[in-house]
């Protein structure tokens, strides 16, 4: 424990001009008694760490030196790749390993180049979570994310509707979908998607499995998210609507099937196209095709017609 903190100090110090005791402390997350005394065992080692003294003193190393103790550890450089990600490395329990990664390439750089992490994270955030919405770490993520990282064998069981179920999963990777979490794996011969909040418990296994090199997780992803995008889309509208209708009617349902539907529709002479909408059910129609208004004009069914039009004289007597 305190051979790795020295390490992180020697890479700190070769990072920076110069670091105070008080901010040693908070990045090493000790006192700053412990720093004094860690500063001193490491001079005694040969590593040159000279204090300066007064109101902008601090610690800084002297005469170039430079450690080589630089190398990634694997996990160091896999979690480096998703340091764009560090609300999902921290979930996942990889920031430690995320921290000691860029705190080496950090180190290993020019000094004309140290100040790029700082700068390229002012410049470019990614934020995976959906507008209007406090996403919860699901618990048992870290585990299941241990899996993942070390092809180890999950048993686990998994709730499904209102009974839970028992399976072996060789789990192949982790997707972030708009701040929820979803596990790719294998069971059996099939590979499925299981979202990580349904799992009631998980166990490592002993054992591990070899991956299907084959395997390709972003076409898995992306083929699984059509795939269900069309399968609940199992009802259908026809509806009329304007240039403008038109134009928005991607933006408030599903986009594929929105545009396959107006490309395929007739329009008439005023411009306005009828087109027959693949939709989840008519209660999600109306809330969504709600939001254009006078744009939109729904022809069958009836009965989603009539909510129309009793929607229409609400809002009529609502405004007057």
């Amino acid at each position: 424990m305190r051979a790795a903190r020295l390490i992180k100090m020697v890479l700190l110090l070769q990072s920076r001009p110069s670091m105070t005791a008080a901010e040693l402390a908070t990045e090493l997350e000790v006192s700053e008694r412990t720093i004094t005394r860690d500063a001193l065992a490491l001079s005694e080692a040969g590593v040159p760490v000279y204090a300066d003294r007064g109101r902008s003193g601090g610690y800084r190393l002297v005469g170039g030196y430079r450690t080589r103790l630089t190398g990634l550890a694997r996990g160091e450089a896999e979690a480096l790749f998703l340091s764009g990600l560090p609300g999902a490395l921290r979930d996942m329990g990889l920031e430690d390993a995320a921290s000691a990664a860029r705190l080496k390439v950090s180190a290993a750089l020019l000094p004309s180049l140290r100040d790029a992490p700082d700068s390229a994270a002012q410049r470019f955030h990614l934020d995976a979570p959906g507008w209007y919405q406090e996403p919860e770490t699901p618990e048992l993520l870290p585990p299941i994310a241990e899996a993942v990282w070390d092809d180890r064998m999950l048993s686990a069981r998994y709730r499904r509707g209102d009974r839970e179920v028992e399976r072996e999963l060789a789990p192949y990777g982790l997707v972030l979908k708009a701040g929820v979490w979803y596990l790719c794996a294998r069971s059996g011969t099939a590979f499925r998607t299981y979202r990580v909040d349904r799992f009631a418990a998980v166990a490592l296994a002993g054992e591990r499995f070899v991956r299907d090199e084959a395997f390709d997780l972003p076409a898995f992803w992306a083929d699984r998210a059509a795939e269900f995008a069309r399968s609940i889309l199992r009802g259908r509208i026809v509806v009329r609507l304007t240039e403008a209708g038109a134009r928005r009617l991607p933006y408030v349902t599903d986009r594929a099937a929105a545009e396959e539907a107006l490309a395929a529709g007739e329009r008439d002479a005023e411009g306005r196209v009828t087109a027959s909408l693949p939709v989840e059910s008519e209660e999600v129609a109306f809330a969504q095709l709600l939001t254009l208004g006078a744009e939109a004009e729904v022809l069958a069914p009836d009965t989603l017609r009539a909510r129309f039009a009793e929607a229409a004289r609400g809002l009529a007597e609502l405004y007057g």
